[in-house]
């Protein structure tokens, strides 16, 4: 059995890591470099750095942080935001991450992940799934590959830009899709559950983990141990940011509580 992943997430705006409640009402979490430094030596997996308004924004990723994340750290590192074309991916892995992250672009431009795959290896293509409950009537029609269209039966929907669009995309038929195309992980954020420490979308993480392949990781809501353990039974990595970030828990609790629980980690 390969062993569960525990994996920090920094959200980071302006050069400084933030984090909020279902994607608003940010605050100031810390320096993104200084929290990797840390995370790493507490043991963490791998960490993940999103700009999460790079594509809002419509600008590029910033190198400087990926550079010097780079020269601290000695774990696996993801970088995502505002990434939509493979030149930006080549000039993010050179300045020292070791995978990206797509979400946006993989939507406007889904041969973008196969292209990718092909290039650098599907090792190195995340691709971020960043999903809602449906509970009203739909609003966004999908004009492209109607198989991951939304339907009467559909209970997710895909957002874009940092979770401020709809897309009218299946999140569980998108998650089979985008494997399909090329992509080697998926990470995939409840909209609903981010940052209210009520604990992750279980079933929704199951459902897709149950549909694919390829290594999910579970990410919005994690609130205590118990929330992670959870997760963890149904996918193959947890991501975490506010507990951490705030000091409510360290790595090292996290997985002793795994260890516990019948959950394999690496120390």
């Amino acid at each position: 059995m390969l062993a569960k992943r525990i994996i920090p997430c920094l959200d980071v705006t302006e050069g400084r890591v933030v984090k909020g409640v279902n994607f608003v009402d940010l605050r100031d979490a810390g320096d993104p470099v200084e929290l990797a430094k840390k995370y790493d030596e507490q043991g963490a997996d791998e960490l993940v750095f999103l700009d999460i308004t790079a594509s809002s924004d419509k600008r590029y990723i910033l190198r400087d942080w990926v550079e010097r994340t780079a020269a601290q750290v000695f774990i696996p590192f993801t970088v995502g935001g505002g990434i939509k074309d493979v030149e930006t991916i080549r000039d993010i892995l050179n300045a020292g991450a070791d995978k990206v992250s797509i979400n946006t672009a993989a939507v406007k431009n889904p041969e973008f992940i196969s292209n990718s795959s092909r290039i650098f290896g599907s090792q190195c293509i995340v691709v971020a799934i960043d999903a809602r409950s449906i509970v009203q009537e739909q609003v966004a029609v999908w004009d492209g590959d109607p198989s991951v269209a939304l339907t009467a039966e559909s209970r997710w929907e895909v957002y874009t830009h940092g979770g401020r669009y709809p897309t009218g995309i299946d999140a569980v038929k998108w998650a089979g899709y985008i494997e399909e195309l090329g992509a080697g992980e998926i990470l995939l954020t409840s909209m609903d559950h981010d940052g209210t420490k009520a604990g992750y979308a279980v079933e929704l993480t199951k459902i897709i983990s149950d549909n694919v392949n390829i290594p999910v990781i579970a990410s919005g809501g994690a609130g205590n141990c118990d929330h992670i353990v959870e997760a963890l039974q149904v996918c193959e990595a947890a991501l975490l940011a506010s507990l951490l970030h705030y000091g409510e828990l360290t790595i090292q609790q996290i997985k002793e509580s795994c260890k516990c629980s019948g959950i394999e980690v690496r120390y």
